[in-house]
């Protein structure tokens, strides 16, 4: 079981990057948004189950933490696209924290 959830979320994760460049790059549109944020819901569902499954390491919720702050993230980026602000300090958030959640996702 933990495989599966294992699996589907770290697809989940591939598919969101790609999303989130998609709704980016594309702001006028707002079916990719709509399918990131389904991913999104994917993502945080098999994390948590996979959580519960590994009986609550603290180090798994210190990654979800990181990972819904990295997904509050890019949605700020997107907003702030949107209406024209600047987006430059959010943008190194973003890849800190993208690489915080990876390496602590296949190192560990």
């Amino acid at each position: 079981m933990l495989y599966i959830l294992y699996q589907a979320h770290a697809g989940a994760w591939a598919f969101l990057f790609i999303f989130f460049l998609l709704s980016y790059f594309l702001p006028k549109q707002k079916v990719t948004m709509m399918i990131e944020r389904l991913f999104v819901v994917i993502m945080l569902v098999s994390g948590i189950g996979m959580v519960i499954g590994y009986g609550f390491p603290l180090l798994y919720i210190f990654k979800g933490i990181l990972a819904v702050a990295l997904i509050a993230v890019m949605e700020i980026l997107i907003g702030r696209k949107k209406r024209g602000q600047s987006q430059g300090v959010f943008w190194i958030a973003c890849i800190l924290l993208s690489a915080a959640v990876l390496i602590m996702g296949f190192v560990y």
